[in-house]
């Protein structure tokens, strides 16, 4: 959930915790005066007075190609945050943040609704709350929802008080036996949850998914910040309307700011499947994920949960909270999991925001959209990170294969695939060295994919990997790649990035190079899978345990014009690679039929 007094934008400055949509300041900001908070007039009054909206490095053919065609995405307007998916009666159900009059964010967030029989192809549905009480008066916020054991669902949100305060409401389906779950209603005693005692007023949100203690009492986590101190208090409740805030907290760190979208889930040690949320024992690991709203993206870590305490410890202190590991390192925040029974799989969703400009969104009337949902699960390999995976539902998408086998890509070469228009993809590669090549080569240095000179700049052993959404000319790439530096006692450690300082030859989108370390173990190869879809570029790497997602905005390879090209820019050694790659369909995202 967002603070009503802040605003989101993609960061140019990580460290800073500004929060706006807008990359250019003359045309429209979100930017606030403390807690006033910015309503549709005032974007009206706003875009009308703004000459920059004339002078839009985009045309109409551009922005339209821009909407994606599997991921999922409102008709129209603005969407952030990926609140209480659920599979109730044989529908997948989400909920989104959802602003209904205008393509950028505001004060009048309700909460999208759509559902689903395979996570992929979505109809459409009313909006399922509005903000039409006065504890909820500026905004529906995020939340998550419970199954609880008679079958129904509890659904605890945040709203904005008339007087600016973050209080956590309840509401619940009026008919549980409609699988549409078309009406809500909200708690006639709401609010259920007001801020504790040292907790600021607007300091204080996004309840998680419940859990069953051992003594029968449901469990919830919400994010807080005490003194700039992030913490995620716990509460127990027996009827989801009384709640006992318990002592200490489930966990904190010093001086990282308030945390929002707090997600809390055990993953099993000795199983590939999903987790029921209240599932403990010897066998489980629990995961602490958080949305420092300081940093602006998701991150995660691995650890033991102690029920008596209500406390949960890291297994390893020096990857904790905003020092751990993230779910994504690209665009990707805010995100919620839940456990599909249907599948016993965990599957996560992340908000996937614009990087372009306030002005592009308005004039295309749509801003944001979700990732491929991902299952989730612990990596029984290194026992130290998550392995994130797309669901296997989006493969009946694919149209279409290439297959190509070993291809030898020398230094500074770059190979095209024939594989006809590359804008709608999915594709699975695997790269690795001449054993005799790798013997002989030394590349020790100091490497960071975000501060190094981009995907260009090669050593020894790298980088090496693909140009994805690539024109003719190559004057426009989005290189996905692995760049490998050889310790001088023979170790390896690889780095899996993705550069955008290319991806469009429009000066107004926010380029950056995007990535982090991944473990790539002995005998494995170096693996990726990139799904492409118009302006989105999800990458996975390893089977998932690094994974980056990028927006892209490409002028000239666009309908049709795009291509897709292996490259090597190391300096000294071939790569051969080996590629399996579909076309992809678009999936069905429509109204529900005879759906006022």
């Amino acid at each position: 959930m967002a603070d009503p007094s802040a605003t989101y934008t993609p960061l140019s400055d990580e460290k800073s915790p500004a929060r706006s949509h807008n990359n250019d300041e003359n045309v429209v900001s979100n930017e606030t005066d403390g807690h006033e908070l910015l309503t549709s007039e005032k974007i009206e009054q706003l875009i009308s007075s703004s000459p920059k909206l004339q002078e839009l490095p985009w045309n109409d053919a551009m922005l339209s190609w821009q909407r994606t065609a599997f991921h999922f995405q409102p008709e129209k307007n603005w969407m952030n945050d990926p609140n209480g998916p659920l599979f109730y009666n044989r529908w997948y159900h989400f909920f989104y943040q959802y602003n209904p009059n205008a393509a950028v964010w505001a004060t009048d967030i309700a909460w999208g609704h759509a559902v689903s029989k395979d996570l992929i192809n979505w109809f459409h549905l009313p909006l399922a709350m509005v903000p039409d009480q006065w504890y909820d008066q500026n905004g529906v916020w995020s939340g998550s929802a419970t199954i609880i054991q008679d079958g129904k669902i509890i659904m605890l949100y945040t709203g904005i008080t008339d007087k600016t305060v973050q209080v956590q409401n309840l509401a619940y389906p009026e008919d549980c036996d409609d699988p549409l779950l078309l009406k809500w209603l909200k708690y006639s005693g709401n609010p259920v949850i007001v801020p504790p005692l040292g907790v600021g007023s607007t300091d204080f949100r996004d309840p998680s998914t419940a859990w069953l203690t051992s003594e029968g009492k449901w469990r919830i986590t919400i994010g807080a910040q005490v003194d700039k101190n992030g913490r995620a208090l716990v509460y127990d409740t027996e009827d989801f309307i009384s709640y006992d805030l318990q002592e200490g907290m489930l966990h904190g760190v010093d001086g990282t700011g308030m945390w929002e979208c707090v997600d809390f889930y055990p993953v099993s040690k000795t199983s590939d499947k999903g987790l029921d949320t209240s599932a403990n024992g010897p066998e489980v690991k629990h995961v602490l994920k958080i949305s420092p709203f300081d940093y602006q993206h998701d991150y995660y870590a691995i650890g033991s949960y102690d029920e008596k305490k209500a406390a949960w410890y890291p297994d390893n202190q020096d990857i904790d909270a905003v020092m751990g590991l993230r779910y994504d390192y690209g665009k990707f925040y805010a995100s919620k999991v839940f456990y599909d029974q249907n599948k016993e799989r965990r599957v996560l969703w992340g908000w996937i925001g614009e990087t372009d400009s306030q002005a592009a969104d308005i004039k295309k009337g749509w801003a944001s959209l979700q990732s491929i949902p991902r299952t989730v699960l612990l990596d029984s390999k290194t026992g130290t990170n998550l392995l994130q995976w797309p669901v296997e539902e989006v493969e009946s998408l694919r149209l279409k294969s290439y297959d190509f086998e070993k291809i030898e890509v020398k230094p500074g070469s770059v190979v095209p695939l024939d594989i006809g228009a590359a804008e709608q993809l999915d594709i699975i590669a695997e790269f690795e060295f001449d054993k005799r090549e790798l013997e002989n080569t030394a590349a020790n240095e100091e490497f960071s994919c975000e501060t190094s000179k981009g995907a260009a700049h090669g050593n020894a052993l790298g980088p090496f990997g693909l140009l994805v959404l690539a024109d003719e000319s190559l004057a426009e790439q989005t290189p996905v790649y692995f760049y490998v530096i050889k310790g001088q006692n023979g170790t390896l450690k690889t780095f899996f990035c993705t550069d955008q300082q290319r991806s469009s030859l429009a000066n107004d989108d926010n380029k950056q190079i995007y990535g982090n370390s991944v473990p790539v173990l002995e005998g494995e190869k170096f693996s990726l899978r990139i799904l492409v879809d118009h302006s989105i570029i999800e990458s996975f790497a390893q089977g998932g345990r690094t994974c980056i997602t990028s927006r892209v905005y490409p002028t000239r390879a666009i309908n049709g014009a795009a291509k897709l090209l292996l490259f090597n820019n190391a300096t000294e050694a071939s790569v051969r690679a080996s590629l399996k790659i579909w076309q992809m369909d678009s999936a069905s995202i429509l109204p529900y039929p005879n759906m006022q």
